[in-house]
């Protein structure tokens, strides 16, 4: 993935990261200044309430410390969020960039491979598992760079404030709280997955059994009942599934507030109990390293401030860790696409076959070929087509004349024999420049389904000529 988000071919997207990651860490830093701010602004007024804060002379009031910090406390908040959308919408490109060259790339491969594959796929269970790979990039590439790495370094920011400022009691504490939280989202979470992939494995064949029903639609000779019994029963698995996983979501928040609320509370107790005893050991720049420093009602607001900030990041940290998962299952599955290899390939030394009308002699020699082990549908046929002739095979169903077809394109190699264009054997040219000198129009209506909503130049490039004329 390292490769589609950072391409060496493209520095707009390179630079695009680098200001995103400039977004993010400016985000995080102003974040957790805001309790600071307002820790201040309670401190100030709770000192000077009855000389300060009079709202009946405007002027005064604005130019108070008091005010300045109050109107610094919504600027931040709002710099901070601004910070964070920005960093959303920089990235965005550089993630759907990702995404349009992976399925493009998917899209090519899928054509590459032979015709045996294609005859044999779900259609369905294959346009799910690229659509949903796709999407799992996009998911994984934002949660990884701006959930995952910012929470752990918020986390990190966080505790290191509250051993500076208020003691190695209070960080220890919210340690406890973080590693608590992060313990039990995950093995919950590692529980929940088996429920989610049943649902997609249920996902998959109801839509594969849909899809496939829909192509078909012309060979169920009146059974569509019984396929409707076999999708339902498909779908009432995946009602199943996505009934556990709901139950287990439940169990999964309600585990996460309750550690959570007790570790609040905990540490505005102890927060409240040295503000009643006066003293605590923290770190300030205000006093020597390990010097008792009273601590005021803005700390224990500050305190409260950021840890309710954690609390954002830890409510989805249970979302993003199984989507995160489920998302690099879900590319796995569609880069697993990328590693077949067909049975018809290109040799690394094929010539581009370049021809003129005079010179397409085609040779079919002694070519045995069947689709089943043995079962032979060609048996040693051999056959020539002079250049300039017009020719036509004529014979029953199975006969194997759009075999011949498939054969010259090379959707398949014959068992044995070889077929030569102008005296070169297909099997030594690419198949690009081969498959562009031969022109087929198909039986099959289904290459004209979508004329209606293309211009007429892509339908033409498409051979869709013959529709063209006939309309």
């Amino acid at each position: 993935m390292v490769t589609y988000v950072w391409p060496k071919d493209n520095k707009r997207l390179r630079y695009r990261v680098l200001f995103a990651l400039a977004l993010l860490v400016s985000s995080k830093l102003t974040s957790v200044g805001v309790p600071f701010i307002f820790k201040e602004a309670i401190d100030y007024y709770n000192q000077y309430k009855d000389h300060v804060f009079n709202l009946d002379n405007p002027a005064v009031t604005v130019v108070t410390l008091g005010t300045a910090l109050l109107i610094a406390y919504g600027g931040v908040r709002a710099t901070s969020s601004l910070f964070n959308e920005c960093r959303n919408a920089v990235f965005a490109k550089v993630a759907q960039n990702s995404i349009r060259t992976v399925a493009r790339k998917v899209f090519l491969h899928m054509h590459k491979l032979d015709l045996d594959y294609h005859l044999n796929r779900q259609t369905g269970a294959l346009a799910k598992a690229v659509d949903r790979g796709t999407r799992g990039i996009n998911f994984v590439l934002s949660a990884l760079v701006f959930n995952v790495v910012p929470t752990a370094f918020e986390f990190g920011l966080v505790t290191g404030v509250m051993y500076y400022k208020c003691g190695t009691d209070f960080a220890l504490l919210t340690l406890g709280c973080i590693g608590t939280y992060s313990v039990f989202t995950v093995v919950i979470t590692q529980w929940r997955t088996k429920f989610r992939h049943q649902m997609n494995t249920y996902d998959n064949a109801a839509g594969n059994r849909a899809v496939d029903a829909l192509i078909n639609y012309e060979t169920y000779f009146n059974n569509e009942a019984f396929e409707a019994d076999e999708y339902d029963k498909l779908l009432a698995k995946y009602e199943e599934a996505s009934l556990k996983t709901t139950s287990s979501l439940a169990v999964l928040n309600f585990g996460q507030n309750l550690i959570f609320s007790v570790s609040l509370s905990a540490v505005m107790l102890l927060a409240a109990q040295r503000i009643m005893t006066g003293k605590f050991y923290g770190r300030s720049p205000n006093s020597g390293f390990g010097t008792p420093r009273t601590m005021t009602v803005g700390d224990m607001v500050m305190v409260n401030g950021l840890l309710m900030q954690l609390s954002m990041p830890l409510n989805f940290l249970g979302s993003v860790y199984r989507e995160v998962r489920q998302g690099l299952i879900d590319m796995q599955a569609m880069f697993s696409l990328l590693a077949l290899e067909g049975s018809v390939k290109e040799k690394p030394s094929a010539a581009v076959l370049d021809l003129t009308p005079e010179e397409c002699t085609i040779s079919f020699e002694n070519i045995w070929f069947g689709y089943l082990p043995e079962q032979y549908i060609l048996k040693g046929l051999t056959l020539t087509v002079p250049a300039g002739r017009k020719i036509a095979i004529v014979g029953g169903s199975g006969s194997g004349k759009s075999t011949l077809v498939r054969l010259l394109f090379r959707f398949f190699d014959p068992k044995k024999g070889r077929i030569l264009i102008n005296g070169l054997n297909t099997r030594d040219v690419t198949l690009d420049s081969l498959r562009r000198h031969i022109g087929v129009v198909p039986q099959a209506r289904l290459h004209y389904v979508s004329f209606g909503n293309e211009s007429f130049n892509s339908n033409v490039h498409r051979k869709r000529f013959i529709r063209l004329i006939t309309c």
